[in-house]
Protein backbone atom coordinates (compact mmCIF):
# COMPACT_ATOMS: atom_id res chain seq x y z
CA UNK A 1 0.00 0.00 0.00
CA UNK A 2 3.37 2.57 0.39
CA UNK A 3 3.71 1.88 -2.41
CA UNK A 4 0.35 2.95 -4.22
CA UNK A 5 0.32 6.39 -2.21
CA UNK A 6 4.51 6.97 -2.41
CA UNK A 7 3.56 8.99 -5.55
CA UNK A 8 1.31 11.14 -4.11
CA UNK A 9 3.73 11.83 -1.31
CA UNK A 10 5.86 12.95 -4.02
CA UNK A 11 3.51 14.44 -6.03
CA UNK A 12 5.45 17.12 -8.02
CA UNK A 13 8.64 15.48 -7.32
CA UNK A 14 10.40 15.43 -10.86
CA UNK A 15 14.01 14.32 -9.34
CA UNK A 16 15.15 11.35 -7.66
CA UNK A 17 14.59 7.72 -9.07
CA UNK A 18 11.67 5.05 -8.54
CA UNK A 19 11.41 1.88 -8.67
CA UNK A 20 9.43 -0.37 -10.97
CA UNK A 21 6.95 -1.42 -8.19
CA UNK A 22 6.31 2.24 -7.16
CA UNK A 23 5.00 2.90 -10.73
CA UNK A 24 3.23 0.03 -11.34
CA UNK A 25 1.62 -0.10 -7.75
CA UNK A 26 0.55 3.68 -8.86
CA UNK A 27 -0.82 2.46 -12.03
CA UNK A 28 -2.82 -0.61 -10.14
CA UNK A 29 -3.89 2.15 -7.65
CA UNK A 30 -5.31 4.08 -10.60
CA UNK A 31 -7.19 1.44 -11.97
CA UNK A 32 -8.58 0.60 -8.73
CA UNK A 33 -9.76 4.01 -7.77
CA UNK A 34 -11.06 4.27 -11.11
CA UNK A 35 -12.74 1.48 -11.19
CA UNK A 36 -14.48 2.04 -7.69
CA UNK A 37 -15.62 5.45 -8.97
CA UNK A 38 -16.80 3.89 -12.09
CA UNK A 39 -19.26 1.11 -9.71
CA UNK A 40 -19.92 3.80 -6.98
CA UNK A 41 -21.34 5.80 -10.12
CA UNK A 42 -23.31 2.45 -11.47
CA UNK A 43 -25.28 1.91 -8.01
CA UNK A 44 -26.20 5.41 -7.98
CA UNK A 45 -27.71 5.70 -11.98
CA UNK A 46 -25.31 7.53 -13.05
CA UNK A 47 -25.78 5.73 -16.46
CA UNK A 48 -28.97 5.80 -16.57
CA UNK A 49 -29.31 9.67 -17.17
CA UNK A 50 -29.81 11.19 -14.06
CA UNK A 51 -26.09 11.57 -12.34
CA UNK A 52 -24.38 11.27 -15.72
CA UNK A 53 -23.04 15.12 -15.38
CA UNK A 54 -21.57 14.26 -11.44
CA UNK A 55 -19.84 11.26 -11.99
CA UNK A 56 -18.31 13.44 -15.53
CA UNK A 57 -17.12 16.30 -13.35
CA UNK A 58 -15.92 13.98 -10.24
CA UNK A 59 -13.79 11.70 -12.59
CA UNK A 60 -12.12 14.20 -14.77
CA UNK A 61 -11.45 15.87 -11.49
CA UNK A 62 -9.83 12.84 -9.60
CA UNK A 63 -8.17 12.53 -13.39
CA UNK A 64 -6.67 16.25 -12.97
CA UNK A 65 -5.30 15.52 -9.44
CA UNK A 66 -3.80 12.07 -10.47
CA UNK A 67 -1.93 13.66 -13.77
CA UNK A 68 0.96 15.38 -12.07
CA UNK A 69 1.81 12.76 -9.73
CA UNK A 70 1.65 10.03 -12.61
CA UNK A 71 3.96 12.41 -14.72
CA UNK A 72 6.46 12.42 -11.87
CA UNK A 73 6.80 8.36 -11.65
CA UNK A 74 7.08 8.54 -14.70
CA UNK A 75 10.32 10.62 -15.48
CA UNK A 76 11.42 9.42 -12.00
CA UNK A 77 11.36 5.73 -13.28
CA UNK A 78 13.29 6.73 -16.72
CA UNK A 79 15.77 8.41 -14.45
CA UNK A 80 16.13 4.70 -12.99
CA UNK A 81 17.59 3.80 -16.18
CA UNK A 82 19.65 6.31 -16.36
CA UNK A 83 17.40 8.16 -19.18
CA UNK A 84 16.40 11.76 -19.54
CA UNK A 85 12.59 12.55 -17.99
CA UNK A 86 11.67 14.22 -21.71
CA UNK A 87 11.11 10.65 -23.00
CA UNK A 88 7.88 10.67 -21.61
CA UNK A 89 7.50 12.86 -24.77
CA UNK A 90 7.46 9.34 -27.20
CA UNK A 91 3.85 8.48 -25.42
CA UNK A 92 2.66 11.65 -28.11
CA UNK A 93 3.97 9.28 -31.64
CA UNK A 94 0.76 7.95 -33.01
CA UNK A 95 0.74 3.84 -32.64
CA UNK A 96 3.83 3.44 -30.89
CA UNK A 97 4.74 6.01 -28.44
CA UNK A 98 2.60 4.23 -25.81
CA UNK A 99 4.43 0.67 -26.45
CA UNK A 100 8.10 1.96 -26.67
CA UNK A 101 6.96 3.87 -22.70
CA UNK A 102 5.56 0.67 -21.64
CA UNK A 103 8.45 -1.11 -22.57
CA UNK A 104 10.72 1.64 -20.91
CA UNK A 105 8.85 1.05 -17.53
CA UNK A 106 9.10 -2.69 -17.62
CA UNK A 107 12.98 -2.22 -17.92
CA UNK A 108 14.81 -2.74 -14.86
CA UNK A 109 16.95 0.11 -13.61
CA UNK A 110 21.03 0.45 -13.55
CA UNK A 111 22.54 -0.94 -11.10
CA UNK A 112 24.44 1.07 -8.01
CA UNK A 113 24.28 5.38 -8.31
CA UNK A 114 23.55 7.36 -11.67
CA UNK A 115 23.20 11.03 -12.53
CA UNK A 116 19.87 10.58 -11.10
CA UNK A 117 20.93 9.54 -7.71
CA UNK A 118 21.55 6.52 -5.56
CA UNK A 119 19.57 3.20 -6.51
CA UNK A 120 16.57 3.09 -4.93
CA UNK A 121 16.81 -0.91 -4.75
CA UNK A 122 20.05 -0.59 -3.01
CA UNK A 123 22.28 -2.55 -4.89
CA UNK A 124 25.66 -2.46 -5.32
CA UNK A 125 27.50 -0.29 -8.51
CA UNK A 126 29.32 -2.66 -10.88
CA UNK A 127 29.74 -6.49 -10.92
CA UNK A 128 33.55 -5.91 -10.30
CA UNK A 129 32.98 -3.93 -6.99
CA UNK A 130 31.18 -8.32 -5.72
CA UNK A 131 34.60 -9.78 -6.01
CA UNK A 132 37.22 -7.10 -4.87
Amino acid sequence: MDYMLLPLQRYADFSGRSRRMEYWMFVLFQILLFAGLFMVAGLFGAFDGSGSTLFIVLSVIVGLGLIIPGLAVQVRRLHDQDRSGWLVLVGFIPYIGGIILLVLMCLDGTPGENRYGPDPKGRGGRMGDVFS
